[in-house]
């Protein structure tokens, strides 16, 4: 490779790595992990389920005054890498990165669509609950320091690769109006869905909500 070399993954970067995700182990670093995009577990379909009900049900709020710009991202999280160098290699197959963090190989297999993508520049990195929705759904209040952490957040199942124009197809909105492709993963986007909004405490609208249960109600 002219130019670039392939990163080694010591154990100390690995644990480094490993702190940075809160959810993927030296171990399985070291194993190359696996074929399939790997955000964080998100909790059960009867947590989920309950965790809906504990939401804040009222009308969407207004997009005025949302800009993308208001949630940064994507922030460094360790040496020269940034949050979607680290979703990339957390999510792809024995990814190689050059000097600057960027994925020069690998593979990334995405979920809401089945895809495998072999170039990263078809991958993008999808804030499960849109930053918009965000915005409209409590987030409008909050700092610049917290909607840089929900944009960047890798403990929670918020961030994960998928093929991009699928990602772009799905835009800002909420599960009313979109789910994946695959309707395999539904059981899991929502559970994945509802549980980033809980731990934000964020409102949901009630057609978004009556999507979520009757998603759940499957899984």
């Amino acid at each position: 490779m002219s130019g670039v070399y392939a990163r080694r993954r010591s154990p100390r970067r690995l644990a480094a790595l490993a702190a940075v995700t809160g959810c993927v182990s030296v171990a399985a670093l070291l194993t190359g992990g696996t074929a399939e995009a790997s955000p964080p577990d998100p909790v059960s379909a009867e947590t989920a389920r309950t965790y809906l009900g504990e939401l804040t049900e009222q009308a969407e709020g207004s997009s005025d005054g949302y800009d993308r710009e208001k949630f940064p991202h994507w922030s460094t999280q360790e040496g020269a890498c940034n949050t979607r160098e680290v979703v990339l290699e957390r999510d792809g197959t024995d990814v190689e990165q050059d000097d600057s963090c960027a994925a020069t190989a690998g593979s990334w297999f995405s979920e809401y669509d089945g895809e495998t993508w072999s170039a990263s520049g078809d991958v993008d990195i999808d804030h499960v609950v849109p930053l918009a929705e965000a915005w409209r759904s409590g987030a409008s209040s909050w700092t610049d320091d917290a909607r840089e952490g929900f944009a960047n957040d890798l403990t929670r199942p918020q961030l994960i690769a998928v093929t991009d124009n699928v990602n772009q197809s799905k835009g800002d909105k909420d599960p009313a109006d979109w789910l994946p492709p695959l309707a395999s993963y539904n059981c899991v986007y929502a559970r994945m869905w509802v549980e980033v909004k809980h731990h934000y405490e964020l409102t949901v609208d009630p057609a978004e909500k009556t999507a979520l249960e009757g998603v759940l109600k499957g899984c």
